[in-house]
């Protein structure tokens, strides 16, 4: 068995172990609100368990598949995601240990589920790097920048519980249709793997010859039904389906497409669980945190974002910058990555303000970090796979 092959079955497990860990975690907080406290507590330990078994085993995979490769896996959509999945995980263990709370591990586990199979979707192959990724602090930066925002995460999890357990899904208001709207664009997550996965067993494919940024014929593969076609694109396979619109070369339009598609799927099921189950998704989650302590979930949110801040600021920014020198010659270009990048760090330093010098607790704290979040995901989806740019790896 080769490095790569053992990589991606120690990828497998520890999704496996995540899953189940998912099902404990929540068998915990059954028990416990039953008042069958000592089978919560052997749940509760034998979920943390199997999380940081699967959390070994995700590890190994990182380094088997560093090892193999000759570089951090870290450089395109699929090591980037899987290493962000991982890192909310060790988040999410760090904090648990700290405050022991099962209804954490209740949310923050499907999340980390989510993005490790929103990256299993891409390509995993093992590819030569660019020039420009071939430098230790595109390491640094990254491994950096990704702690940080997984740490953000964790902040985000303990908001939403706090949503779940304090906003009225069975009133008409605001803050319940912004709720399910959240819950919503998770779904969403769920509508990416089952279009790829549809489409690929369909083992569709479609070429297109088209004009990029730099005025230069490129041909790219479309591996769902085009939408939208790329800039001047001319199609090189017969009996396809013809794009719809045209879009300019900023836009990467076959990404563009994949991003509808996920749309339309995960909007189907969506629909499909709201008509089997008659009601609202976050209402589906809301017993498993009723006996949850929201001053406890306002403070975790909080203090993880005071970790996160610098931790990020070094990643995204510092470290950034200086990897932008030694790979194009300069600190700062306005590319989309960094620019979302700063309005991030801007939007979590707006919060620190609002909560050191306003006082803003409770609801308001809790979401402003599920919107940060919100983010932090538009920049690793939107701003990834649509806007072209020199962070555009994937």
């Amino acid at each position: 068995m080769s490095l790569i092959d053992l990589s991606g079955y120690l990828l497998y497990a520890a999704f496996i172990c995540y899953l189940i860990g998912t099902f404990l975690f929540a068998g915990a907080i059954k028990e416990k609100n039953d008042t069958a406290a000592s089978r919560a507590d052997k749940y509760g330990k034998l979920a943390i368990v199997i999380t940081i078994i699967g959390f070994a085993a995700q590890l190994g995979y990182f380094i088997t598949r560093w090892i193999y490769t000759g570089h951090a896996p870290v450089s395109n959509m699929f090591e980037f995601t899987t290493a962000f999945g991982m890192f909310i995980v060790l988040s999410f263990i760090i904090i648990y240990f700290m405050y022991k709370v099962s209804a954490l591990g209740v949310v923050a586990l499907p999340i980390a589920l989510l993005i490790i199979g929103y990256a299993s979707m891409f390509p995993t192959e093992v590819s030569p790097l660019v020039p420009s990724l071939q430098s230790h602090w595109l390491t640094i930066h990254v491994i950096t920048a990704a702690l940080g925002q997984s740490i953000f995460g964790i902040s985000a999890v303990a908001g939403l519980i706090y949503l779940l357990k304090n906003v009225n899904m069975d009133v008409r208001s605001k803050e319940s249709f912004w709720l399910e709207t959240v819950m919503y664009c998770c779904v969403l997550v769920v509508g990416f793997v089952a279009a790829t996965v549809t489409f690929n067993v369909m083992d569709y494919e479609a070429k297109f010859e088209y004009v990029d940024t730099l005025d230069q014929a490129s041909t790219t593969t479309y591996m769902m039904p085009p939408i939208f076609g790329m800039n001047e694109s001319a199609g090189l396979s017969e009996d396809r389906m013809t794009p719809f619109v045209e879009l300019p070369a900023l836009i990467d339009a076959r990404k563009l497409t994949t991003v509808v598609w996920s749309i339309v799927f995960g909007t189907i099921i969506y629909i499909l669980i709201r008509l089997v189950f008659r009601k609202k998704v976050a209402k589906m989650f809301q017993p498993l945190v009723k006996r949850v302590n929201s001053t406890l979930m306002d403070e975790i949110a909080y203090r993880s974002i005071l970790i996160a801040f610098p931790i990020f600021t070094l990643g995204a920014l510092i470290f950034a910058m200086i990897w932008a020198q030694k790979a194009w010659g300069r600190f700062w270009g306005w590319d989309p990555k960094e620019v979302w990048a700063l309005i991030t760090w801007l939007f979590y330093a707006a919060f620190l303000h609002l909560r050191l010098s306003k006082g803003w607790e409770g609801k308001k704290t809790a979401w402003l970090t599920v919107i940060g979040f919100l983010i932090i995901l538009f920049n690793l989806v939107v701003v990834n796979l649509v806007i072209a740019g020199l962070h555009s790896y994937a």
